[in-house]
């Protein structure tokens, strides 16, 4: 599904934004770094992470997951990644106060780290989860329900000036390796896994998808 590679392509981009916006804040904690970038950064995360990349994933394919293959949007997946937007859009409203500004009150460049490392990792996490689990899942279902493709969109000029953007501060602050983080496929790599949402398993998964896995079992003693 076209769709479906175009937003593993744009995670592909947002990955390394995300690993470029440590290193900028790196900098700003040295001292160094151009205040106008932290400016530059917001507008790649607001307007091409967020108004076209996310939008896209909730008003386009979330959508025709709930409403073309009969999945649930209260719970489950659809409702733990739409609160995960939610809850990133407000670690990035705490960031931007920050990052263009002169770190000047007590607590700023403690503050900072910590909201560059929280919104870096969360996202990082976020990415694996749709990557391995929401988008091969959810195009098998769509593909079950005769839903071969979905529509998509071009980026608006303030998008894809975003974009562009984010090309640059790429190459002038490498992107940065977080060691730290935990990274990996399948539900264990979701945020929300074992609070908002019980797993694919749990909440997806049809009778028969239950006696298929019980019948492979039995076969294999």
């Amino acid at each position: 599904m076209q769709l479906i590679e175009d937003l593993r392509a744009e995670h592909d981009l947002i990955e390394r934004v995300l690993g470029s916006l440590r290193a900028f804040v790196t900098a700003r904690l040295a001292g160094e770094g151009d205040l106008a970038d932290g400016a530059r950064f917001m507008a790649f995360f607001h307007h091409y992470a967020g108004d076209f990349h996310h939008d896209k994933e909730e008003v386009v394919l979330f959508r025709a997951l709930a409403e073309r293959a009969e999945l649930p949007s209260d719970r489950g997946p659809i409702s733990a990644l739409t609160g995960q937007h939610r809850r990133m859009g407000g670690l990035l409203d705490a960031l931007e106060g920050l990052l263009s500004a002169p770190l000047e009150a007590a607590g700023d460049r403690h503050r900072l780290q910590e909201l560059a490392v929280e919104y870096s990792r969360s996202l990082w996490r976020h990415i694996d989860a749709e990557n391995s689990v929401l988008f091969p899942e959810g195009e098998e279902r769509l593909r079950r329900a005769h839903v071969p493709e979905l529509p998509s969109r071009p980026m608006t000029e303030v998008e894809r000036a975003s974009r562009e953007a984010g090309l640059e501060l790429i190459a002038t602050y490498p992107p940065q390796h977080d060691p730290e983080v935990h990274r990996g496929d399948g539900c264990i790599a979701c945020p929300s896994h074992g609070t908002t949402c019980q797993g694919l398993e749990a909440e997806w998964w049809t009778d028969l998808e239950w006696e298929d896995m019980e019948e492979r079992r039995g076969g294999g003693d």
